[in-house]
This record gives structure tokens, sequence and C-alpha cells, in this order.
């Protein structure tokens, strides 16, 4: 399994557990996510969900490149990543990215679904995605403006470039930077305040909130449709071989 859950004292925590390939994402760890969300969705004895990564290095570092390569045209139409992250927006109770290492690309998009943010000391963040000749599409180009303003959105996004945690709280990215080894602590804590709240008014509050930002749901679509393009264009193509193949990529 890609995925561990638990449930205690009202609160889920979703593990993403893939040491070996520092916990990216594959269509089998999404597949494992939408099961769990879909089922911690209507449990009435979880008040609150906490997200993070196995090991105390990497949260996700972004999604496999192998499943990358392997996707077509109607993959990127599926919106698989996306399509989990929405779930996570979307969830009925506050959810709390618990950020303990590298945030990169999906894993990135993954933090940003979540409502809060608390991040270890040593944790980065960042969408490489140009740097594969593709784009980040599980939201970043809808969520990221909206949280840190779209001039920095545009430098993280354009740039490629990651950011230590101080530079997330500074942006807005994350609300709390954490000791490392006090991350999880910390986290439960959170979660424990929130765990006994009005669940029925949490979820409505949410949802108001979200309404605050007008046409996601378009716009993301539009995220779809376009990664869709990349999927098959020369420079998505060679972008992600040249990464694998660690050499600089040719994109004239």
């Amino acid at each position: 399994m890609a995925v561990d859950v638990a449930v205690s004292d009202r609160i889920a925590t979703l593990t993403i557990n893939r040491p070996d390939v520092r916990n990216a994402l594959n269509l089998q760890t999404t597949k494992e996510m939408t099961v769990a969300l879909t089922d911690l969705a209507v449990r009435q004895d979880v008040g609150v969900l906490i997200v993070t990564g196995g090991g105390d290095q990497v949260f996700v570092a972004g999604a496999d490149i192998n499943d990358i390569r392997a996707r077509t045209r109607d993959d990127g139409l599926a919106a698989i990543n996306s399509s989990v992250f929405s779930l996570i927006e979307k969830f009925p109770v506050p959810t709390i990215a618990a950020v303990n290492g590298h945030a990169l690309g999906g894993g990135c998009e993954l933090a940003i679904s979540c409502d809060l943010r608390v991040a270890a000391a040593h944790a980065k963040f960042g969408q490489p995605e140009v740097n594969l000749g593709i784009i980040p599409a599980a939201g970043a180009t809808q969520r990221l403006p909206r949280l840190i303003g779209l001039g920095r959105a545009k430098q993280l996004v354009l740039t490629g470039d990651t950011i230590d945690a101080q530079t997330a709280l500074a942006w807005g990215l994350v609300n709390q930077v954490i000791d490392d080894t006090d991350l999880a602590v910390q986290a439960q804590a959170l979660a424990a305040k929130l765990a006994t709240g009005p669940t029925e008014s949490f979820g409505a509050t949410k949802r108001l909130l979200d309404a605050s930002s007008p046409g996601l749901e378009s716009q993301m679509a539009l995220e779809g449709r376009t990664i869709a393009a990349m999927s098959t264009h020369p420079h998505g193509r060679e972008g992600i071989a040249a990464f694998m193949e660690k050499r600089p990529a040719k994109y004239l």
C-alpha cells in the first residue's frame, strides 16, 4: 500500500508512504488516496484530516516521473492528480498539510489544496515543472495566485526555483514553521483544537471561503486541457526525457 490511514480521537491522518521514490505520486497512489478520502469524508468519527509524507525528509517530491512519461493526452484530460486534490479541497472538515520535508511539484500542489499548512524548518517548496518542459497541472496555476499573489506565483512557477520554509511563511504559503522534531506533535495539537469543533459550521465556512474566489472549477478545467496538450508536445517529451537521462534539455 502506498497510502496509510489512521483515525484516532476524531483526527484522521493520511500518510503518503513511498520512501523508495521520495513519496512521489503515481497512478496507484492517487487511486488509493481517492478511496481513502472518499471513505473518510463520510465518517462521523472524523473531525479533521492531516495529510503528510512518510519519513522525516520528504513530504511529496512531486509526481512520479516514470508515471508522467507514460501518460497520454487522455490521461492529462482525466486530471488524475487534480481530481484527488479537489477531494481534499472540498473535504467536509478542516484539512492540515503537515509538510515534513520537500514539497515539490505535485507535492506543493497537494499542500496548497489543504486548508492549513504547517511546515518543518527544513521543508522546501517549489513548482519545477517548467524545467521538464511542461506545466504544473494539479492546481498550482490557480490556487497559488489566490494564496500568495500573482507576482509571487509567477516567480515560483516560471523560474522553477525552490523556496525554504521561512520564505514560504513570509509569502503566506504556509501558516506556521515548526522545529523539525516538533512538527508531528504541533500538527496533532492543531488538529486536536479543530477536531472537536462544529463540523457543520466548518463545512459551511469552507464552502463560503472557497466561493470567494469565483471561477476556480472552470479555470482548473482549462489547466487540465493545457497539460493534456503539453503531454504530447515535443517540449514536454524532451524535458522529461532529459531529466530521466540526466542531461540538459534541448528545446530548439
